[in-house]
């Protein structure tokens, strides 16, 4: 049984303002690599804990520079070197395509229809030029399936609902509306979760 040590990037300006980031490379503000930090030091503890030597570990990244800044950050927290992970595609975020940058309160106004389906079924919904939670659930599960022993991730809330639904933690309709906290380390033992801030 692997095991995965999910830490969502830290906060960024866009995330505080409600935008919609997908892939737009968005750097962590102070909020952010305070979160990161955060999450450096609750890894640390928890190897100790479980008798771990962090060097042994994978890590991984989101190519997107908030996930990778993050992961910079826990690696620091960690005493080791800050660039020493590899960055993974299938980690990148679900993609909104040409709702990215907007706020949902600014898509209610100008395109109440595809909201409307979106809160209908956001699963299944795909923004136009998009993404579905579906989609990033079936690429999370083949990046899991390709695991080769445990590892450390950094990436984002909606990569971290597919991977939630691949296991088999959350019902697939259900996950896109679990809400996935920055600062927080979520790790996954086979279909278990276990949540440490």
């Amino acid at each position: 049984m692997r095991t995965v040590y999910y830490i969502r990037h830290g906060e960024t300006d866009w995330n505080a303002a409600g935008r919609l980031q997908g892939h737009r490379d968005i750097p962590l503000n102070d909020k952010g690599r305070g979160q990161a930090r955060h999450c450096g030091n609750v890894l640390r503890d928890l190897f100790a804990k479980e008798g771990r030597d962090p060097a042994s570990l994978d890590y991984v990244s989101s190519p997107l520079l908030r996930a990778t800044e993050t992961m910079e950050w826990v690696r620091e927290g960690l005493k080791l070197p800050r660039d020493g992970f590899r960055r993974e595609p299938q980690l990148i975020e679900l993609s909104f395509g040409d709702w990215e940058g907007a706020t949902l309160a600014l898509l209610h106004h100008k395109d109440p229809v595809r909201i409307a389906q979106r809160e209908q079924d956001k699963y299944h919904f795909v923004p136009p030029n998009g993404e579905s939670y579906r989609m990033v659930e079936m690429r999370m599960k083949r990046w899991y399936d390709t695991l080769a022993g445990d590892v450390v991730a950094a990436a984002h809330g909606g990569t971290c609902r597919g991977l939630m639904a691949s296991l088999g933690i959350v019902h697939p309709a259900a996950a896109p509306l679990v809400d996935i906290v920055q600062g927080v380390v979520y790790v996954f033992r086979g279909s278990e979760l276990t949540q440490y801030a």
